[in-house]
This record gives structure tokens, sequence and C-alpha cells, in this order.
């Protein structure tokens, strides 16, 4: 598979080295918007075709599909005009601004009848599918708290007065959208919508900034989850899942590092953690190849539907911390 990429940043280069280990992967083709750019990032991978104009990338015959990498508002005009060309994409979390856009690109992929995946990486990870087989082991689960709070470097800029893209409204970015995803996306995937949800969020700059950390509450019918998410600070604490006969802990909820299970009146751990490649995103393009390989528009795993209902959850957590980005004024 032909691969156009959108983006020449850090999470490309982990993208480009887990393709590196898949035999149907091919990068044929760099977007910059400075041809400098786009130019010193396809050298260092051999790559002979730069674009600084999308439109002729897409209308390109040199990619069957393309990677998007780019700032969180130019998902959704991207991934149409992709979509409208016959290309493939997989496009980095969170797919879209907000559901409006999330829905344009699933009818773009349907209209044309082309395969569109977010690349969320956690379901795809050996550890989260032993983890689907052994939550029986708990009993009735009761309560969750998903955890993901890392002190982003950005954030020290940020206090100097250097704002980079990732603490700017105008990217549809912040704390939420950028790290709360990976809990969200992870309890949403297993237990699905809840049916009321509360939340909190520190927005810098006296309120009137982005969002720097927060915390969500979902109430379920015999079940709580809590949500924990931070850029401007770190955790050391596991996600745990809690049922009436033990506890699953989870180190590194994006990574799915480690995975214990605790039986109830035992302090002994017992690793359920299943063997990974050092370069997780590996397991999601894996699966994306395979789906274009198999003629699939859709995963079965990184659904439409799935990704339809983490974003409308976003849209409710920022409404209810006051976060409006413009592209929430586009519809």
């Amino acid at each position: 598979m032909r691969f156009g990429i959108i983006g020449t940043n850090w999470i490309t280069d982990k993208l480009l080295d887990a393709g590196s280990q898949i035999e149907n992967f091919e990068l044929t083709a760099v977007y910059s918007r400075t041809e400098e750019k786009a130019r010193k990032f396809a050298d260092k991978y051999n790559v002979k075709n730069i674009f600084t104009d999308l439109k002729k990338m897409a209308e390109s015959n040199l990619i069957d599909g393309v990677y998007i990498a780019s700032p969180n508002s130019f998902h959704c005009e991207q991934s149409v005009l992709f979509l409208k060309h016959g290309k493939a994409v997989l496009c980095e979390k969170p797919s879209t601004s907000n559901s409006f856009e999330l829905e344009k690109v699933i009818n773009a992929a349907k209209e044309n009848n082309t395969l569109y995946m977010e690349a969320l990486k956690i379901p795809f990870i050996p550890t989260y599918n032993a983890l689907k087989e052994n939550l029986h082991k708990i009993g009735k689960i009761r309560k969750v708290v998903a955890n993901y709070c890392q002190h982003s470097s950005r954030y020290e800029d940020y206090k100097k007065g250097d704002v980079k893209n990732a603490f700017k409204k105008e990217f549809s970015n912040g704390a939420l959208m950028d790290i709360g995803v990976y809990p969200l996306f992870f309890v949403i995937s297993l237990f699905g919508s809840p049916k009321k949800i509360t939340a909190e969020g520190l927005i810098l700059e006296d309120g009137k900034g982005i969002d720097g950390q927060g915390t969500v509450n979902m109430i379920y019918d015999e079940m709580e989850i809590t949500v924990l998410y931070s850029k401007i600070a770190n955790s050391y604490l596991p996600t745990e899942i809690m049922g009436e006969e033990g506890s699953l802990l989870i180190e590194h909820v994006s990574e799915m590092d480690k995975l214990y299970f605790i039986k109830r009146g035992s302090n002994e751990k017992t690793d359920l953690t299943l063997p990974r490649k050092e370069n997780s995103m590996y397991y999601e393009l894996k699966h994306f190849v395979d789906l274009y390989d198999e003629n699939k528009k859709e995963s079965p795993i990184n659904s439409f539907s799935l990704s339809l209902e983490v974003m409308d959850i976003l849209d409710k957590i920022r409404e209810k911390i006051g976060i409006v980005f413009p592209a929430d004024n586009k519809k």
C-alpha cells in the first residue's frame, strides 16, 4: 500500500518506523506547506515525491492512502478531500474537532466507498484483548478510574509565552483532545456511553485559554467511571477497573504497558500482560493496511459508530467545561 503523509513531526516518524515492519507498506509521498520542509523530511526516508498542494496530492496516482497527522482543526477538511479522490484515510486522533465534522467525514467515506479509520491504537494492542478476555474474573464491575496525566514539554514553552499548537484553541487542541481522548476512548470502547456526565476542567489564562487538565465522571446503571487527564502534571497511578470479585490494573493506558489482576481478599498481582512490539503503532497500521488489502471500507474495531460515540462524549465534556473551538462555529 502506497502512503502519503501529512504532518512531519515525531508521531509521523513513529508511524513510519511501524510501517518499516509491515511488508505491504511503502511511503511514496510527503506533504508540507513549504517545499524545504517537505524535501528535508522526504530525503530522510529516501522518498522522491513531495507536495506543497494538498489537492494535487489527492489527485495524484502516486498514493493509495494517506496518514493525516496535522493539527486537529485540519482533520475534517483534509480527510474529506482525500476520500473524495478515492484515497484511503488513516487520521490521527481525535478524528475531527466535533461530531458535526466527523459526520461529514464518515459521509464522504460512505459516498465514495473509500476506507477511513481513526488512528487510536489502544484496541489493537495485544494486551487490550487480554483485558477483555479477563474482565469476567473481577465479577460485577462497579467503578473505573481511568488515568492519563502527562506533563507536556510544550507547557514549559507556554509558561514562557511561546504558545505551541498543542495549546491553541484555533487548532482544536488542549488537554481533553490531546490526552483525555485516550482514557475516554478506552472506557467507551469497553462499556459504551453513560447515562449521565459531569465534568470539570482547568482553563488556562484565567478561563480565556485552552484546558490544561480535567476530570470527567460518567454514571451508568450500576457503575461509575472517573476519567482523569492533564497536560500540566504527571501521574504515576495506573488505570483501575474495580469489580466485586477483584480489580484489573493497567499501567499507561495509552500503551497498555502492563495488565495485572488482583483477586478480592488478596494482595498478589497476577501479570496478564501479553508481549508486544516496542512500537505500539505497528498494530493499528497493520490492521489498516490489511483492511485496504481486503477491500474493506470500515474497521470492525475502530468503527464509525465507536468514533462517533467518543466524539459525542468529547463534545458534551467541552460544553460542560466551557471550551469552544472556532471549528464549532462552522456548522
